[in-house]
């Protein structure tokens, strides 16, 4: 239906308590619901269904939908294995019309900064249709929040030879478009978007801070416990033969759309243990990365920073004090061997004695988790900063410690554990086991989060100096809020040659 074919608006007004619960997009009209004083649109679709081949293709615009789409409550997420612990998120023979946006808005009328989360999940599994990330309260700190779904796993980001790479960052570059054609209509200013994220999320900002794709979709960026999750294109090409090898298909989206999705995701299971197995001989120990495509990313992202493809991008980027200790904790002391680590980072010998000296009296068995700690999360946030900051942008660096009781207080700042935080919601499944209920101090430290994070979004301040030599100013996220120089400077000192041109 052509737009001077469609019914005025009027014709679909749905008030609630006086507010018009209707807002057209450019693919059609949309019915949300409230959540207090916020407005909630979920389930809205940025890219066509995932159907047949176009699992593995490249995104292309939804259908236009005539009448009324309802618009409150998420849509399926995106298909994905189990990732135990946790409880299944995607199920067989749920709905494909899954690549969506969920909005919160307190202001139709506004013209708000405008904040767009992409989740973690190691890009494996994930969904931006969950409680935890409700948006509800960060929106009330007066910005437009949009989550998104975005393809994992061997749709998102295996190896497929007559596809692009990096389906899954297609999908957030498709989203952010979306945002831009129509976030006004939710009361957001297009020409002030913040992308932010966590775990693969953050590797999902850097990467498209440091892209080539996102020209004039977003102007600020906050990596969360970013990680170097990037191989070339002919590890990536060996990561997917590991799993479509065994199944006997060839790597093409015709035939991997004939596999069952579950058969799909129950390989990668199987080369995950083959990776595992044999560390050395890879970049990552997970089956999928982003890949040095030379069309979504060519280099690095801290690397292509420090060349200034980033300039006018302001940055935050930080870490969990503790990162690994969730991945660590139930180690045997045996196999928390330090030099073994060393040999299966491919770090030079001398690693471990350096180690040792930056971290004095401290085991080998913690220092196993230190190093794994900062080869994952911690170094790759550090080099983000550093290098934006080197080429001349504005960027900013924090370190989240605030301790977890749970496990008995072993797990300290661990991974993901600023994520409840983030977003003001410490009462959902995963964030209780994560927290403990009603944890201590939860509501000054998510504030004191919601309000730098927005006040970044808004300004481009955080509220803390930017990063700079030799200072190194890094805003500690702890109770309580403290500023600190070079907090983790021995770890910086250690990894240093690896990118010498940050120093």
């Amino acid at each position: 239906m052509d737009e001077e074919q469609q019914p005025p608006l009027s014709s679909f007004r749905w008030l609630y308590g006086g507010v018009d619960l209707v807002v057209r997009t450019e693919h059609g009209a949309v019915r949300g619901t409230t959540d207090g004083d916020v407005m909630v649109f979920k389930g809205i679709p940025y890219a066509a269904p995932l159907d047949g081949a176009r699992r593995f293709q490249a995104p292309i615009a939804p259908p236009r939908w005539d009448g009324l789409r309802d618009a409150t409550q998420y849509s399926a997420p995106v298909p994905q294995a189990p990732i135990p612990p946790l409880p299944a998120v995607w199920r067989p023979g749920d709905a494909t019309d899954c690549l969506t946006v969920n909005v919160w808005t307190p202001d139709r009328g506004g013209h708000l900064p405008v904040m767009v989360w992409l989740h973690g999940g190691a890009f494996l599994g994930g969904t931006g249709g969950t409680d935890g990330f409700n948006g509800a309260t960060l929106a009330r700190e007066g910005v437009v929040v949009v989550t998104v779904n975005y393809r994992v796993g061997y749709e998102g980001f295996g190896w497929v030879d007559d596809a692009p790479a990096n389906r899954g960052i297609l999908d957030q570059l498709a989203a952010l478009r979306w945002v831009r054609d129509n976030i006004i209509s939710f009361g957001g200013n297009p020409d002030n978007v913040t992308i932010f994220g966590e775990s693969a999320g953050g590797v999902s900002v850097a990467t498209l801070v440091a892209g080539s794709g996102r020209r004039g979709l977003f102007r600020r960026a906050i990596a969360q416990s970013p990680a170097a999750m990037y191989v070339d294109e002919d590890e990536a090409r060996k990561l997917g033969e590991l799993i479509t090898g065994p199944l006997g298909v060839p790597a093409t989206a015709s035939a991997l759309a004939e596999l069952p999705v579950e058969d799909l995701h129950a390989a990668q299971g199987r080369a995950m243990a083959e990776i595992s197995a044999n560390r050395a001989a890879w970049t990552n120990n997970l089956p999928y990365n982003v890949v040095l495509d030379g069309e979504v990313l060519s280099e690095l992202p801290w690397v292509a920073l420090r060349g200034g493809v980033a300039n006018g991008i302001d940055v935050i980027a930080g870490f969990n004090r503790d990162e690994a200790t969730g991945f660590t904790v139930d180690l045997p002391a045996e196999a928390r061997d330090l030099e073994g680590l060393v040999r299966d980072l491919n770090l030079p010998g001398s690693t471990a004695a350096e180690y040792r000296s930056a971290y004095p009296g401290v085991a080998d068995t913690d220092l196993y988790t230190v190093l794994l700690s900062d080869q994952l999360f911690r170094m790759p946030a550090v080099w983000m900063v550093e290098a934006a900051a080197a080429a001349g942008g504005r960027a900013h660096l924090y370190e989240f410690t605030w301790e977890t009781p749970q496990r008995d207080g072993v797990l300290g700042a661990t991974h993901g554990l600023d994520v409840p935080f983030t977003f003001g919601q410490h009462d959902d499944p995963l964030a209780v086991e994560m927290l403990g209920a009603a944890p201590e101090g939860f509501d000054e430290l998510s504030r004191a989060i919601r309000q730098a994070w927005t006040s970044f979004a808004a300004t481009g301040d955080p509220g803390w100096p930017a990063y700079h030599l030799p200072e190194r100013p890094t805003r500690v996220l702890g109770n309580p809020v403290a500023l600190a120089c070079d907090p983790i400077r021995g770890s910086r000192q250690v990894w240093a040659p690896r990118f010498p041109e940050l120093g």
